[in-house]
Formats: C-alpha cells, sequence, structure tokens
C-alpha cells in the first residue's frame, strides 16, 4: 500500500502545478491504468502516455467513478474538469518514479536488487521463496522492472516487509539512473552479461556499465568471476571491500563446487574462512545452477542460516515462474499461478484475468498468502479484490485463508491441505469457466493444474504474450498517433491461435482485425471479440454470416460487388465492406480500367458503405523491389483519389504490410495492417534485433535408443549412424506440422541447450534425432523453435519463408499462453 500523502505533498514531491486542491485529501495509492483501482476517492490516477494510448484519454470515465486527484502533463485543460483536483507536471513519467523515490525512502529495511541480462526473475522468486521462510518479503511481481514497473513494485512494499527484492531491467543507454535513483539497493546481484538489447547500447562494454551503474551506492555485490569480463569491470569500479565474488575457481570470497548426480546436483561452497555448506539442489542445468548459487549467497549475507535455507530449496523446481494461459476441462480456460505467494502477484494475475474473453464462471482456487504480515490486514485487502473481480466460487487452501469464509460464506469453500481440496475436487463441475489457480510453491498447485487442464498432447505451442506487446508496441512507435492498426489474425492468427491473440490484441488497443474467411470471424465474434472485422476471401453462401456477426467483406471484382449488393437490396440489410485495389500484386482486386464502373455501382447501391481502400504491396520486405512498390503507392494514390470523388463520407485508406510499415513510412495512410512483424519476424532485416519471437515450439522425448555401428532409423533406412551412437524419437512429426524436408539432418532441435539434428525421415507423428554423447532422458524437453532456434534460420534450411512454418504448424498441437 502507498504510504499516504496530501495533495500539497504530491505536488511538492513532483514539481508540479496544483489545480482544485484539497488539503485534507490523503492518497494512499497509485494507479497508472482506470481497471485496477479499488478505493477511487484516495487514489491518485497518473496519465501516463505510451504506444498504445494515453491515460488522460481515460479522466472522464474514472472523474465520474469517484477519483480525485489526477497527475498530468503540462499541456491537459485543467478547466474542462473544475470539480476534480489536477496535478500538472513536465513529465508524468517522471513524477511517478519521483513519488517511488519518495516511497522508497520511507523504507529502512534491507532493498536487494538484481540486474544482469538473464535469471533475474528466477533469482528474484526463488530468493523470495526461501527468504519469505522466516521473513516477510516485497518483491517486483512478475518482471516489473522498467521505468514503470520499477515504481509499481516500490509502491507495493508495505511497512511491515522485512526485507525488498527488485530486479532493474533496461534496454537502452540512460536508463539505468532512474532505476538506481529509486531503488537505493542495500544488496546487489548481478546474474550474467548477455546479448539481449544490444542493439540499445554501443557495446557490450558500455551495457556493462550502464547495469553496474545501479550499485554505485550499495554495501554488497554478488556477482560470478567467472565471466572475465564481468569480472574484470566489476573488480576495476567498485572497491574490494564491497564485493561477495563467488567462482568455480580459488581466490573469491565463496569458491563453488558441484557434483551432479542422476537427480539434481549437490553445491558446496567454500568460504575465504574456509568454512563449508553443503546444498542438495533439485536441478542441474548450469543456468539453475548459476542462479540457486546467486540465491543461496545472498541468503546467508542476508543472515539466513544454511538449513533454513535447504528447507527453502527442497520446495524449489526448475520450472518457468510464469503466469500462463492454459486449455481447461470442458472449454474452461486456466491461468496457472502456481507459484505466486504475495499480495502484488495476485493483483497482476487478476488483471491478466480480467483482460480474457469473457466465460460462465469465474473461479480462484487460492493458497495462504505466507509471510505477508497481519493475516487479518493481508485477507482485508484479498476480500477487497475478490469483490472488485466479481468471482462466482472460492476454494481456499490453509489456515489464516479460512478468514475469507466469515465474508463469502455463501461460495467460499475452505481446505486444510491440497490433497484434500483434490479428493473433492471434481473436474467434470468445470464447463466453460475461467479458473485462476494461484498459490505458494509449498501448496503443489501444480497438481490442481494437472487435474483440471485439458488432456495435452506432448507437444506444446507456447505463445508469450509480453513479447507480443513488445512487437505490437514497436511498430505503434513508427507510426503516427493518429494512424490506425488492423492486426491480421487470419491463419489461426499465424498458427498462434486466433481467439487469445485476438483478446490480447483487442486488449492492446488496436483498431481492426483482419481474417481470411468468414467462418474464422464467425468464431471471433462467437468468442466475445468486439473489434471490427475485415475478410478477405467471403464467398456468396456467406453473406448471411457477415450480416449476421457484423463482419466486414474485402470486395474485388465489378461481380462480386454486385452479388453483394443484390443480396443487402433483396434481405433489405446494409454492409460494410472493403475495396481492394489491383496496383501490381495481380491476385485480387480492381484494376484501373474498372474504376469508373466501380464509381457507378459505389453510387447506386448506397446500402454497401466504403469502409476503407486498399492495396497489396508485392515486395515491399525486399529492396530490390523498392522502386517497384513505390510505382503501386503512386498508382494507388491516383485510383484511391478517383474513386473517392464519389464518395460522400471519409473511408480508411490503407496500404502497407508490416515489411511497408518499416520501408515506406510515408505512405502510412489513415491505417496499416500488421501481420508476420506482430510474431517477431521483421521481414525486411532492419531491425530483426528489436522484435521477440512470441512463440516457441517444444515437444518431449518419448524413448532413448542405442544403436550398433551401421543401424538404419526410420522408414525407407534413410538414416544411419555409421559408427552407432544414441538417439531420441520425439512427439512430433508432420501431422504436428514439422515440415518433413527436415528430414536428414537438414533440421535439429535443441536438447538442455545443445543441438540434436533429425536423423531419417520426419514421419507423420515422431521424428528421430541424434543425441550420441549427450546426457539426455525420456520426458526432457526438445526446443523445435524459439529464442534460439530462429524461424528465418529454419525457414532458410528448407527453402522456405517463415510464414509457412508458423502457419503449418497443427490445432492438435495445443497452444499456452504467459507472461514472462
Amino acid at each position: 500500500m502507498f504510504q499516504e500523502v496530501s495533495q500539497p505533498q504530491i505536488v511538492e514531491i513532483t514539481a508540479g502545478l496544483l489545480f482544485n486542491g484539497n488539503d485534507e485529501l490523503f492518497i494512499s495509492q497509485i494507479a497508472i491504468d482506470s481497471r485496477q483501482i479499488l478505493h477511487p476517492e484516495k487514489t491518485l490516477f497518473v496519465a501516463l502516455r505510451g504506444a498504445k494510448a494515453d491515460g488522460a484519454d481515460f479522466i472522464p470515465q474514472l472523474a465520474e467513478f469517484g477519483v480525485k486527484t489526477f497527475l498530468v502533463h503540462h499541456d491537459f485543460d485543467e478547466n474542462v474538469f473544475p470539480d476534480i483536483c489536477i496535478i500538472k507536471v513536465a513529465d508524468t513519467r517522471r513524477a511517478l518514479q519521483l513519488l517511488a523515490k519518495y516511497e522508497r525512502s520511507l523504507f529502512t529495511n534491507p532493498v536487494v536488487s538484481i540486474a544482469g541480462s538473464n535469471g533475474k526473475t528466477i533469482v528474484k522468486e526463488w530468493l523470495g521463496q526461501i527468504l519469505g521462510q522466516k521473513y516477510a518479503v516485497a518483491k517486483s511481481p512478475k518482471s516489473y522492472n522498467s521505468q514503470v514497473g520499477v515504481p509499481l513494485s516500490i509502491f507495493g512494499i508495505e511497512t511491515y516487509h522485512q526485507v525488498a527484492i527488485l530486479e532493474a531491467g533496461i534496454s537502452k543507454a540512460g536508463e539505468m539512473a532512474a532505476l538506481e535513483e529509486m531503488i537505493k539497493p542495500d544488496l546487489g546481484i548481478f546474474t550474467n552479461l548477455g546479448t539481449a538489447h544490444q542493439e540499445g547500447f554501443e557495446s557490450l562494454e558500455s551495457k556493462l556499465n550502464e547495469k553496474l551503474s545501479i550499485f554505485e551506492d550499495s554495501n554488497l555485490l554478488i556477482y560470478c568471476a567467472d565471466q572475465k569480463l564481468v569480472s574484470d569491470q566489476i573488480e576495476a569500479l567498485f572497491p574490494a571491500e564491497k564485493l561477495i565474488g563467488w567462482s568455480d575457481r580459488a581466490g573469491y570470497e565463496f569458491t563453488r563446487s558441484v557434483k551432479l548426480k542422476e537427480s539434481g546436483a549437490r553445491l558446496i561452497l567454500m568460504k575465504s574462512d574456509l568454512s563449508t555448506h553443503t546444498f542438495q539442489v533439485p536441478f542441474s542445468d548450469m543456468a539453475s545452477l548459476e542462479n540457486i548459487t546467486h540465491v543461496i549467497i545472498a541468503a546467508m549475507t542476508l543472515g539466513q542460516s544454511p538449513e533454513s535455507i535447504q528447507e527453502g530449496i527442497s520446495h524449489l523446481k526448475s520450472v518457468d515462474m510464469r503466469l500462463t494461459l492454459k486449455p481447461g476441462i470442458n472449454d474452461s480456460l486456466l491461468i496457472d499461478d502456481t507459484y505466486n505467494n504475495d499480495l502484488a502477484g495476485l493483483k497482476v494475475a487478476l488483471d491478466f484475468m480480467q483482460q480474457q474473453r469473457p466465460k460462465r464462471r469465474k473461479i480462484l482456487i487460492l493458497s495462504d498468502l505466507l509471510q505477508q504480515g497481519s493475516p487479518e490486514k493481508i485477507y482485508e485487502e484479498v476480500t477487497e479484490l475478490i469483490r472488485k473481480y466479481q468471482f462466482d466460487q472460492i476454494f481456499g487452501v490453509g489456515k489464516e485463508i479460512f478468514l475469507l469464509e466469515r465474508e463469502f460464506p455463501e461460495f467460499f469453500k475452505g481446505f486444510t491441505s491440497t490433497g484434500e481440496l483434490l479428493s473433492s475436487l471434481d473436474p467434470e463441475a468445470f464447463a466453460n469457466d475461467m479458473i485462476l489457480i494461484t498459490g505458494a510453491r509449498v501448496f503443489g498447485f501444480e497438481e490442481v493444474v494437472n487435474r483440471l487442464q485439458q488432456r495435452i498432447h506432448g507437444t506444446t505451442l507456447e505463445i508469450n504474450l509480453n513479447a507480443l506487446t513488445h512487437n505490437y508496441n514497436f511498430y505503434k512507435k513508427l507510426l503516427s498517433p493518429k494512424t490506425k492498426v488492423m492486426v491480421m489474425v487470419k491463419a489461426f492468427a499465424y498458427g498462434g491461435g486466433a481467439v487469445e491473440i485476438a483478446n490480447q490484441i483487442q486488449t492492446m488497443g488496436a483498431d481492426y482485425l483482419g481474417v481470411a474467411f468468414s467462418d474464422e470471424g464467425v468464431a471471433l465474434r462467437k468468442q466475445g471479440i468486439k473489434l471490427p472485422i475485415m475478410v478477405l476471401n467471403t464467398m456468396e453462401e456467406s453473406f448471411e454470416l457477415c450480416s449476421e456477426f457484423d463482419l466486414e467483406p474485402v470486395v474485388f471484382s465489378p461481380e462480386f460487388f454486385e452479388s453483394l449488393a443484390s443480396w443487402c437490396t433483396i434481405h433489405h440489410r446494409t454492409m460494410r465492406i472493403h475495396l481492394d485495389i489491383d496496383t501490381g500484386m495481380h491476385r485480387l482486386g480492381f484494376e484501373r480500367k474498372q474504376l469508373d464502373g466501380l464509381k457507378e455501382l459505389i453510387q447506386a447501391n448506397p446500402q454497401l458503405e466504403i469502409a476503407s481502400v486498399y492495396t497489396h504491396l508485392v515486395g515491399a520486405d525486399e529492396e530490390i523491389h523498392q522502386e517497384f512498390s513505390l510505382s503501386q503507392l503512386k498508382a494507388f494514390e491516383k485510383m484511391k483519389n478517383d474513386i473517392l470523388q464519389v464518395i460522400t463520407y471519409k473511408p480508411l485508406i490503407h496500404a502497407l504490410n508490416s515489411a511497408g510499415i518499416v520501408a515506406f513510412p510515408d505512405f502510412q495512410f489513415d491505417m496499416v495492417r500488421l501481420g508476420i512483424g506482430l510474431y517477431g519476424v521483421e521481414v525486411t532485416g532492419k531491425h530483426a534485433l528489436a522484435l521477440r519471437p512470441i512463440s516457441t515450439l517444444k515437444t518431449t522425448i518419448s524413448q532413448i535408443k542405442t544403436l550398433e555401428p551401421g543401424e538404419t532409423i526410420g522408414y525407407s533406412r534413410k538414416g544411419i549412424l555409421i559408427s552407432g551412437g544414441k538417439i531420441a524419437t520425439l512427439a512430433l512429426g508432420y501431422a504436428d506440422g514439422y515440415d518433413r524436408r527436415f528430414s536428414n539432418g537438414k533440421g535439429y532441435v535443441l536438447i538442455n541447450g545443445k543441438k540434436a539434428p533429425v536423423i531419417g525421415n520426419v514421419c507423420m507423428d515422431m521424428c528421430m534425432v541424434d543425441v550420441s554423447g549427450m546426457d539426455v532422458k525420456a520426458g526432457d524437453e526438445a526446443i523445435v523453435y524459439g529464442e534460439k532456434i530462429s524461424l528465418k534460420e529454419l525457414a532458410d534450411q528448407i527453402g522456405t519463408i517463415p510464414y509457412e512454418l508458423l502457419t503449418n504448424i497443427s490445432t492438435r498441437v495445443k497452444r499456452i499462453y504467459y507472461l514472462d
């Protein structure tokens, strides 16, 4: 809870100008999202300006809701709202940071900050869980480590917290100064240095220096000395008495030794005073071992005993710390938040739930919130959240959670253990429900998720919704604020799953959706998607569906125009349509010689409203076609102007696809069509590092076989191990969309970070890979594509394009959506 401040205090902290102030009104909550306000009168709404929206646009509805105090930019007209308090500042984001700096100064207990390229969130979560056994811990929710995320994390620090753990993440030079000013860490942890966000820095060294600057005033800094560039720079910048280095080599504060076992590893740490501590950890991969070493040393530095640390480690698992949307039984949706243990994380999960498409009921399965201070105070706030988000059923597990029973006696069911809950849980009682499952790791709620989720094929396609948002915002920044965005979700949203992708796009603030066929649009409408939908290929037999479900067909020929106009006349309907103008694609569309006839048709058929006029560029992704693309755009300008002469209103004009947005920024017109770029593929090659891949295709090893020299593998005996070796059979084949052209070494997967080439022919439901010399076992995960295997690279291997690989993934492969 934000520690109370008055309106004049806010003015002083932010160097703002006050209008219509009230000295007696105190603020105890900061909000940047209009959907997350619990106590409107005590809330300060900070109107941030971003790629998606201007927060000031929500002020009228928030004022009506009861919010009294607003922080806005200097150019806001305070006279429009004479009955509310307006505080005007030069930059609302900077003002938010200054408020966070003030709130941080009121917290006198230790603050831990984690910086680095990889592992920040895992280290934060694991450290929080281990310290949480003994202390009340505040920590950044999810990956709240940015210029806005850090202030929100600080506002979540309560007076009863005994330690706070905050991530610090940056993507370009100059950003860390603001984070350092707010966080002011007492203890720092630097995880490692990688190439993520490298495009924002002159060099790897400059990025390292920027990241390290957050620790300039910290008392102690934990780091791994085995990354030479990192250790050299840290040891040059900071005094020795401030450093807690660890290494697999002697000579540092901690010397580490790792003994791998069949399941997990034994990790031995020897301090410089020769005292030795041994820990049993449940994983053996190098990244997890690095992360847990940082965690153990940090916990020891903060005074936790090795015995208590080992107890905490026993509850950790090598899993992704992610908020995940999964298909549930009987068409339900599950939100898997089975590692969460605090109010801040619960609020994020609730907001994520609110953004999903509506379901029959909202159900909450919640454990005790451990080490969170006064139970009465905590569950008072949980009660407010449950009321705000209007749950129909609550299942609670623990001891303190029974406090909710007196508030919700009619729909609360309490259990003392997860086993007791599972014994009474009937999966068939759920149908078309939204189920949020959130709880501390020790409660083992993964079993609840397993009980309620739809049976999962061994192969899954994971969709990162944060990456989707990142890519959308990247393109928005290239556009004029007035330019609208149509997002193409045809072909099952390029393989990602049209309904969930469309819902996320709707939440992000897109203006239009584009689908290939009317049945795709109907499916979206049936799942609650409200955005306007353009249908590229409409058959005459689907005119009724277009009218019933408010879909807008593309009209591409005089004959089709006449047919649709006639249908509307006979059925006394009107319909919004989009005119496709052929400027060189020579696929569909009106040609120049047909424009006079088209104009006559438009004038004679007012029942067809022209929603937009557009064309499609043939080669915007290749510079070799730049002149032709420009000629297309110039021809389109003339043709659309000719058409507009007979239209008394203004339809939208659009020509640019993802590649066109990058290549021809001067031709944005009224709207652009964002397709492959949203899904993480920047086809021009100019901004490849700026986009994030949104999907990861994963499968599992079904079986391991050891073969003698000369034995063959698969159909037609195409695979052969000349010297013998070991193969793994994967639960992935061409029926799942894994192209047969990846056979015989053309494709590979990653298993435990190592390449395993395909051997033999890809089969319908499985394929085999060569794992000779690798430590693998049945059940291990194999990455088919994702961050470390680019779609572009795979497509090049078999002479195709990323579009084909994305859209080929079968619908039998389950889609799982998550926030990282």
